[in-house]
C-alpha cells in the first residue's frame, strides 16, 4: 500500500541515484502570481522518470533482478528503467513506440539497456512489452500505475517543501498519472491545505475525461508535441489517487505549450520538452484562479529532440506575435518592396523573408508579396498593418 513512510524511504534508497533538483524563482513568465519551477529536466536522465523506476528496482527481491526487467515508454521512463537497472547490474529490455524521438532511443540505449522498437503510440509499446514479459519471466517496471513508482514521484513533494514553506500552489503536467499522484498523495498527507493542480494536453486528455465523467476512459487516439504524457488511458491506481487528492485539472494546446517552452528559453535559459512545459503553460495562460499566490511549477523533463525544439520555437514566436508573415496585393511596378520595407522599417520590424508570388489578382498587372518579419508582439504587427493599409496597401 501506499504509504508517507514509503515515499520517506523512497526519499533515503535514492539519495545515491538521483539528483535533488533545487527550485527557481521565475521571473516574466506568469505576473500575477509568485512561480517558481521545480526543475527536474535537471535531473540525471534529463526527466522526473528516473525516481520512481529507481525506487521500484530498489524494491525488487534477488530473483527478481536476477531475470532482468522489461518497461515500455515514451522515452523518459526508459533511461530512468536503463540507469537504474545498470546500476542495480540488471539486464534491461525497454519497448518504445517507433514515434519515440531518435534522442531518446540512443540515450536509452546509453544507459545500458536494450531497446524494442514497437509500431504504434505507448499504447502499443506496453501490450508489446506484457506479452514479453510473460514469454522471457522479466519483471515489468510500469511507467505510472505502480505504488512503489508513485512513492518515487513523491519525493518531488518532499523535496519542494524541504526548500519552500510557505506555498499556496504545486502545477504538475499529467500523463499516466503517476507523478501527479505521487506528489499530490505527499502533499495532502503534509500540508492539506496546498492546492495541487493537473495539466494534460488538449490532443490527450485522458485522466481530464475520466475525472470529468467518473470512470477511466481510454481515448480512440492521442495526437499532441507532449510526446512523455499522450497517453490513451491512465491507470486505476493513479486514477483513484487523482480522483481524491488533484483539486482541479485543466487542458492546455500545444500552441500554448510551445509559448511556455520559448518563455522558459528566453527567461529562464531552460530548456523543457512538451510535457514539461505543461504545467507554465496553464499558468501562464491563467488556467487556475493563482493571483497574488506563490506557485511551484514542476517542469517534468527536458529531453526534447533538437529537431523538435526547432519546430516548437518557430510556433512559439508565431503564437506570441514575435513572428509574422503578411500577404500583400500590389500592381507590379518598380518601387513598391522599397515603399513596403521603408514602412516596416520605420515601424521597428525586421524583414527576414520576401517571396513574390504571381496569381489571381484584380488587376491584369497585379501581383502578391509575401513579407516574412520579426516583430515585438501583436501589438506590433497591428501596428504595421495599419501603417501599410494608410500608405494605400492591400493586405490580403
Amino acid at each position: 500500500m501506499l504509504s508517507l513512510d514509503k515515499v520517506f524511504n523512497a526519499q533515503t534508497v535514492l539519495k545515491s541515484i538521483i539528483r535533488e533538483t533545487n527550485v527557481v524563482r521565475a521571473y516574466g513568465i506568469a505576473t500575477d502570481c509568485e512561480l517558481y519551477l521545480k526543475p527536474e529536466n535537471l535531473q540525471i536522465t534529463g526527466s522526473f522518470k528516473v525516481r520512481g523506476s529507481a525506487y521500484k528496482i530498489a524494491m525488487l527481491s534477488d530473483e527478481e533482478k536476477a531475470k532482468g526487467v522489461i518497461a515500455c515508454s515514451a522515452g523518459n521512463h526508459a533511461q530512468g528503467v536503463a540507469l537504474a537497472a545498470t546500476k542495480n547490474g540488471i539486464k534491461s529490455l525497454i519497448c518504445l513506440p517507433d514515434t519515440a524521438p531518435i534522442s531518446k532511443v540512443e540515450a536509452t540505449k546509453a544507459f545500458g539497456a536494450d531497446v524494442c522498437l514497437v509500431e504504434g503510440c505507448y499504447d502499443d509499446a506496453y501490450q508489446r512489452a506484457l506479452e514479453l514479459k510473460e514469454i522471457e519471466g522479466y519483471t515489468f517496471v510500469h511507467p505510472f500505475d505502480d505504488e512503489n513508482v508513485i512513492a518515487g514521484q513523491g519525493t518531488i513533494a518532499l523535496e519542494i517543501f524541504n526548500e519552500l514553506d510557505d506555498i499556496d500552489a504545486i502545477v504538475v503536467p499529467i500523463g499516466g498519472g503517476g507523478l501527479i499522484s505521487g506528489i499530490a498523495y505527499t502533499v495532502k498527507q503534509i500540508r492539506p491545505s496546498v492546492k495541487v493542480y493537473g495539466v494534460q494536453v488538449a490532443g490527450a486528455p485522458s485522466m481530464y475525461n475520466s475525472v470529468k465523467n467518473g470512470g477511466i476512459e481510454c481515448l480512440n487516439s492521442v495526437s499532441t508535441i507532449a510526446d512523455g504524457i499522450a497517453v490513451k488511458k491512465p491507470g486505476e491506481n493513479t486514477y483513484a489517487l487523482v480522483k481524491e487528492y488533484v483539486d482541479e485539472i485543466t487542458l492546455v494546446t500545444d500552441d500554448e505549450v510551445s509559448s511556455a517552452i520559448l518563455a522558459l528559453i528566453e527567461k529562464q535559459k531552460m530548456i523543457a520538452e512538451g510535457a514539461g512545459a505543461t504545467a507554465v503553460a496553464a499558468v501562464m495562460t491563467g488556467k487556475f484562479d493563482l493571483k497574488g499566490k506563490r506557485v511551484v511549477a514542476v517542469v517534468s523533463g527536458g529531453n526534447i529532440d533538437v529537431t523538435s525544439l526547432s519546430r516548437v520555437i518557430d510556433r512559439g514566436l508565431l503564437n506570441s506575435g514575435r513572428s509574422t508573415s503578411l500577404l500583400i496585393e500590389l500592381i507590379d511596378k518598380p518601387g513598391q518592396l522599397k515603399d513596403i520595407s521603408r514602412i516596416i522599417a520605420d515601424c521597428g520590424g525586421n524583414v527576414t523573408g520576401v517571396h513574390y508570388e504571381k496569381g489571381n489578382t484584380e488587376s491584369v498587372n497585379g501581383c502578391f508579396l509575401r513579407i516574412e518579419m520579426e516583430t515585438r508582439d501583436f501589438k506590433h504587427v497591428n501596428l504595421i498593418m495599419q501603417t501599410l493599409r494608410e500608405e494605400g496597401f492591400k493586405i490580403v
